[in-house]
């Protein structure tokens, strides 16, 4: 829910409910980092609410448009790294893959060799 003035759209807050900390530190984030924002900040309003409130005050750009482009931006950080992350899983189940072949050879070398000796 978007609360603003109806005569100046560079300043609005913006109420998302079911929301903590962790979603609005990250917008925060995102916005400090956007060069059309004057100032941003989050409240909560009482610890037992599950909502946080949004603040964002532009340059001159719409701040709806701003906190839109903020969410867009933070979705494709958050997909980037999920792609990486999961490119490192799969890497390391590979290498461990490779890892307990090149451990099961080692014993069965280790074992073959035991049952010369035994033989001689």
């Amino acid at each position: 829910m978007e609360h603003g003035s109806f005569t100046n759209d560079r300043n609005a807050s913006f109420k998302l409910p079911q929301e903590d900390h962790t979603l609005a530190n990250a917008v925060r984030f995102v916005l400090n980092q956007d060069p059309r924002v004057v100032s941003t900040g989050y409240s909560i309003p009482h610890p037992s609410l599950e909502c946080v409130n949004i603040q964002v005050q532009t340059t001159g750009d719409p701040a709806r448009e701003v906190f839109k482009d903020a969410c867009q931006e933070l979705m494709l950080m958050n997909r980037h790294v999920r792609s990486v992350f999961e490119k490192a899983v799969a890497d390391y189940k590979a290498d461990e893959q490779e890892r307990l072949k090149e451990a099961k050879e080692a014993l069965k070398d280790q074992m073959e060799s035991m049952d010369i000796e035994k033989n001689n």
